[in-house]
């Protein structure tokens, strides 16, 4: 068990390392010019070549995104009392606790864990819980909603012609599942890498405030994933990619819009630097617990 652990996470540590190191040196990387190539082109690809060839069924990734939506209502039903009750201010905090890092870090732990069925899995909790951070998320963080991120956002035609590959029990054509799935296989690095990146160029403030947080985020996300997949009755991978999900420390997007919308970016910088090294340090009990 602890080899097919340590075999899971170092993919993910090194190649998250490497990044933290490469910006640390003071070398150069455009993350504004990958974090484009992987929204509009690998995200997508990674999306439609996961989904509209897995074997898994329909109910399997509806199962998901139903999860993904219960998750992120219960979290802040659940972090908006405890916000209030400490007098921190939701606009800034609320995202670091019900948005975790489902992407850069939940999609390579779900693949490596449960192979190509995970990763189909997890790209379907992905997909919604994207939709709903660029969307509603970001309307609450910045306080306007505009359509236009709906209609930026490519993953959505993406998922919906998967879907209809899979409704209609289409075959996808070779060509194109090559082509995605080609352009599709960038994603994981490259999220990790700049995950790494993005890490070393973070500065926090207030240790014991991120800290806090950032285990009430672990904590809360851990038995959020076990209930839902209780209460609805998952097992096996579907289980364990939910479990997995929820249980994800916060996202660096929080980071971003905090800095893009003036929301004491600083702040969201320390929970975002926290609930990361924590997580890595709970990741081994975590996927000992769900294998």
């Amino acid at each position: 068990m602890f080899a097919d652990i340590f075999a899971i996470l170092a993919p993910v540590f090194i190649t998250t390392g490497l990044g933290y190191i490469w910006a640390r040196s003071g070398r150069h990387f455009d993350t504004g010019l990958v974090t484009s190539i992987v929204t509009y082109f690998a995200t997508p690809c990674l999306t439609f070549a996961a989904l509209a060839t897995v074997d898994l069924g329909a109910d399997a990734l509806v199962s998901m995104g139903t999860a993904a939506l219960a998750a992120n209502i219960i979290f802040v039903l659940i972090g908006w009392p405890i916000l209030k009750v400490f007098k921190l201010a939701p606009r800034t905090y609320l995202q670091s606790l019900t948005w975790p890092n489902v992407g850069n870090v939940g999609l390579p732990l779900c693949m490596l864990a449960y192979g190509q069925d995970g990763l189909a899995l997890s790209v379907a909790f992905f997909a919604v819980y994207v939709v709903l951070q660029l969307t509603i998320g970001v309307a609450f963080v910045s306080g306007s909603f505009s359509l236009k991120s709906i209609i930026k956002m490519p993953i959505i035609p993406a998922t919906l012609i998967a879907t209809g590959f899979l409704a209609t029990n289409t075959e996808v054509p070779a060509w194109l599942y090559n082509t995605t799935n080609l352009i599709g296989q960038l994603t994981i690095p490259l999220m990790l890498f700049t995950l790494g990146v993005s890490l070393a160029r973070l500065r926090p403030v207030s240790l014991a405030r991120s800290t806090a947080l950032s285990m009430l985020r672990l904590v809360m996300g851990f038995v959020v994933g076990v209930g839902l997949s209780e209460a609805m009755g998952l097992t096996g991978i579907e289980r364990g990619v939910v479990i997995l999900q929820c249980s994800m420390p916060v996202a660096v997007f929080c980071y971003l819009f905090a800095q893009l919308y003036n929301r004491e970016p600083e702040e969201v910088a320390g929970v975002v630097i926290s609930s990361s090294f924590l997580a890595a340090i709970a990741l081994p009990g975590l996927l000992w617990y769900v294998l």
